[in-house]
């Protein structure tokens, strides 16, 4: 659940891929110093990179509609955020089901 709040909360500052870089190896180190499956953490990831709905900057087409539609910053936070948290509990419960540790 931290690695998939850290990487939702760097993705809607920077790039998906860049989020997705800077957390990999340490999800990687992590779940081998636990003796478990990475795969769970990876998914988990490589969702939470895609969920940049609670700011404007996080994706490019977010960006590209803030100023012509007449967007503030809290109609992303207002919108997203909720959005953000049901794609969060439902990949924290999904991933360790389909890829167990």
């Amino acid at each position: 659940a931290a690695i998939y709040f850290v990487t939702m909360l760097f993705t809607e500052t920077m790039s998906n891929n860049a989020a997705a870089v800077l957390i990999f190896p340490i999800a990687w180190q992590t779940a081998t110093d636990l003796g478990l499956n990475p795969m769970p953490f990876i998914m988990a990831i490589t969702v939470a990179a895609s969920c940049g709905f609670a700011s404007p900057l996080g994706y490019q087409t977010n960006l590209m509609v803030y100023g012509p539609g007449g967007y503030k910053f809290s109609d992303y936070l207002r919108f997203g955020g909720p959005l953000n948290l049901i794609v969060m509990a439902i990949t924290i419960i999904l991933a360790p089901l389909i890829w167990p540790f």
